[in-house]
């Protein structure tokens, strides 16, 4: 029988924390029935003139509490990315997202201005926009866009970018036109407030309400956080902890972390604390989206998190896996992990809302091919609104009449115009 285990808030240092293999009560376990197998902006226009050399493909590819951002996405075209210096065909050739999610967006949830940019990247070719050139706008803050000509293009980092937390804001743009890929050898972005490397500027790190980091119109390619420790681990693309965190019009493809471990995951995001329990906001954006180019971790295939909110929408999250053996706690013998195909959560008092958004042909090698959700104090609530779940196989568990969800919070999960097959 699965058994449940333990999850705590997280404190200013670095703490793991438990999550559940899987429900205490036969009444909530049955069988799948899928349906298938910074600081203020500086003065505007300043541009990033570090000239390293690229490490980009040569081949052109593709309320309360403070909130984020204001305007609305501009559509993506077509991005691909490369790795290991190989031509890789573009990935996705539509804008980001479910293309039948139409539910409004939370204000929250908006991609941010960036007409009046910081700084930019580039200088009107691929040649100025290099992986010295991102990494030192993101540590500088503010708004970034970039100019790296009019056609798409993948900067390839050689080192994770990571954002100072002196910065008060921090938005990257990539105005449909750029990936950033990780190369299949390093985590994208990092932000921390709790990391002292980044500098130390609370008392209270965990809580505190900047950075504000926002990324959009973007393609976060190759990510790998394997091997990585910090916080845990996971987070293949992006680790995220404090301040406040958004995705609009973004894409995340073929990110990756450790493959093994009852509680790490996020191949494309991990996020582990919000200011004021605020929730993350992902909105009209794409997590796999064809066959070869999902995510994969021990456990979260696309996302990720620890006592932290999130607010999906119009969102697209299709062909991820939990890959993960032996679930949480792992089982005698095993390594545990391999929950939540697509979106892995646990904590105590959290929210989940996913509206307008597709889940689909994800996989989960233990719980909850789509979800796994786990509030320990049974305060946390998981809502779908006009939402499809459908072809989500979760092989270990599941919760009895959820197909590809795995559920313990209060009451049970609310379907308001949403199916799950």
């Amino acid at each position: 029988m699965p058994s449940l285990h333990r999850s705590a808030r997280l404190s200013p240092r670095p703490r793991r924390s438990l999550a559940v293999a899987a429900a205490a009560g036969a009444a909530l376990v049955g069988a799948l029935t899928g349906c298938g197998s910074g600081g203020s902006p500086a003065a505007s226009g300043t541009a990033v003139t570090t000239q390293a050399s690229t490490a980009s493909s040569a081949s052109p590819a593709g309320g309360s509490g403070p909130s984020i951002g204001s305007a609305v996405a501009t559509p993506s075209p077509t991005a691909s990315a490369t790795r290991r210096g190989a031509p890789r065909t573009p990935a996705v050739t539509q804008q980001a997202g479910n293309p039948q999610g139409h539910e409004p967006v939370p204000a929250g949830g908006r991609a941010a201005d960036t007409s009046h940019p910081t700084r930019t990247i580039g200088h009107g070719t691929p040649a100025g926009c290099t992986s010295a050139a991102v990494v030192a706008a993101v540590a500088a803050g503010g708004v970034i866009t970039f100019d790296c000509g009019p056609r798409p293009v993948v900067i390839t980092l050689t080192t994770t970018a990571k954002v100072r937390n002196a910065s008060a804001r921090v938005v990257i743009d990539g105005g449909g036109l750029v990936t950033l890929s990780g190369g299949g050898r390093h985590r994208i972005l990092f932000m921390d407030t709790c990391d002292q490397a980044q500098g130390w500027t609370t008392s209270h790190c965990q809580d505190q309400s900047s950075p504000e980091l926002t990324v959009q119109n973007l393609t976060f390619a190759d990510g790998n956080a394997t091997g990585q420790t910090a916080e845990g681990g996971g987070g293949g693309a992006v680790l995220v902890r404090g301040g406040r965190f958004k995705a609009v019009n973004t894409r995340f493809v073929r990110n990756r972390c450790d493959s093994t471990g009852p509680d790490l995951g996020g191949a494309a995001i991990r996020v582990l604390d919000q200011y004021h329990g605020l929730p993350v906001y992902i909105t009209g954006s794409t997590f796999g989206g064809a066959p070869g180019q999902g995510g994969s971790c021990s456990n979260g295939g696309a996302l990720s998190s620890i006592g932290v909110s999130w607010v999906i929408t119009n969102s697209l999250f299709s062909y991820n896996s939990a890959i993960g053996s032996g679930a949480n706690p792992a089982r005698s013998g095993t390594p545990g992990g391999g929950s939540g195909g697509a979106v892995y959560t646990d904590g105590n008092r959290y929210t989940v809302r996913i509206a307008g958004s597709l889940i689909t042909r994800n996989d989960a090698r233990e719980g909850g091919g789509a979800v796994f959700f786990v509030s320990n104090d049974r305060t946390g609530t998981l809502t779908f609104v006009r939402s499809t779940g459908r072809g989500n196989p979760s092989h270990g568990f599941a919760t009895a009449g959820y197909p590809g969800v795995f559920f313990l919070g209060a009451g049970r999960p609310v379907l308001d115009g949403a199916s799950l097959g």
